[in-house]
């Protein structure tokens, strides 16, 4: 148990929870409505709002464009009330900088809208909706992440890895 705490030293049981809700909210979404609930789509069906281009006003947008900003605006609501209500009220903060955030930001943004999805949301709308795109895509980022902690890891020095 020790050795989990090296892991999650803020303890594991909210990540536990918020898995459950998520898995619960998605599963409610899909069945009540036939809906599936990924993320990525909601940046370019916002921007059918704005933006002219063709891109932005395909039908697919167009039509799913209020859900999604609602969908959107209740995450952004259900952390907000986590972080009032339940966190340790500890800032939480990271060693990186301001630029190296947004480039990551940026690049998984458009990564996410070249795979028509982003990891997580291939992983628990695509499979929880049986896509089986979203299951080759899932074991593609599987084979891909233990293939890169294996050479990462027979690259570095003994120890280097906490």
């Amino acid at each position: 148990m020790a050795g989990m705490m090296q892991w999650f030293p803020t303890g594991w049981a909210h990540y536990l929870v918020g898995g459950v809700f998520i898995g619960l909210g998605v599963a409610w979404l899909f069945l009540a409505t036939g809906r599936v609930g990924g993320m990525s789509s909601v940046f370019s069906s916002t921007w059918s709002f704005v933006s002219q281009r063709s891109a932005f006003q395909q039908p697919r947008y167009l039509n799913s464009r209020a859900w999604r900003l609602v969908y959107a605006l209740g995450l952004i609501l259900g952390a907000a009330v986590w972080w009032l209500f339940f966190s340790p009220r500890q800032p939480m903060h990271t060693g990186l900088p301001v630029w190296q955030l947004l480039l990551g930001g940026l690049l998984v943004g458009y990564g996410a809208r070249r795979g028509n999805g982003c990891t997580s949301g291939h992983g628990i709308c695509g499979m929880g909706s049986f896509q089986l795109p979203s299951v080759g895509a899932v074991l593609v980022f599987m084979a891909t992440a233990f293939a890169t902690a294996q050479l990462v890891a027979a690259w570095l020095p003994a120890g280097a890895v906490r």
